[in-house]
């Protein structure tokens, strides 16, 4: 696979502690799964912590798989919500936001819809409990997760069709209850860069 190449006015730039931090997490990352000796990974974070421009950040990482989107998916942030909820109406929390570790779901004569594509998470797992009684909620997830759903329906349906397994990526956990109801479970592409 060809190397990325970053144009030279973006390499002059000078990089952001977030970005310092990032390179430094995926060092760190390399270290834990034996691509580099405790030794270099040393080495590489002073060069991290003295680069100037975005150049000499991205030499610190050389030889390195490149980042994937997954991998930034996880942010020391506040989560965005924490719980939604419909009674004869529809909620919809999707774009930007931050996931918590529990986000819960209530939909009641109603609907709902929880996208998770271009959220971030606020843990390495996170757990999604959809309730629908009388209602019906999907859940959308981002096709480079790993999913897992737990729920049951009660005379109703409960979808297991995001289930996936990608071992080391961010994982959602579904769970809940479709009482008369159902909650519905997808994957779907994430956004592209033109998202960002």
């Amino acid at each position: 696979m060809a190397e990325h190449v970053t144009p030279f006015h973006d390499r002059q730039t000078r990089p952001s502690d977030e970005e310092r931090e990032r390179a430094a997490r995926r060092l760190q990352d390399a270290a834990a799964a034996g691509r580099i000796e405790l030794a270099e990974l040393d080495q590489r974070l002073s060069e991290i912590y003295g680069a100037r421009t975005r150049g000499e950040l991205a030499h610190a990482g050389r030889g390195l798989p490149e980042p994937t989107r997954a991998d930034s998916l996880v942010v020391a942030e506040e989560p965005g919500s924490r719980f939604a909820f419909s009674v004869f109406g529809w909620f919809s929390r999707k774009g930007r936001w931050v996931a918590p570790r529990a986000f819960t779901s209530l939909s009641m004569f109603g609907g709902g819809e929880i996208d998770l594509r271009d959220a971030r998470f606020a843990s390495q797992e996170i757990r999604v409990r959809a309730f629908a009684l009388w209602g019906y909620t999907e859940v959308i997830v981002p096709d480079d997760v790993e999913v897992e759903v737990k729920g049951f329906g009660l005379f109703g349906a409960f979808d297991r069709s995001a289930v996936r397994a990608r071992r080391g990526a961010p994982r959602v956990v579904i769970s809940g209850l479709a009482l008369f109801g159902g909650v519905g479970t997808k994957t779907k592409p994430a956004p592209g860069p033109s998202h960002d």
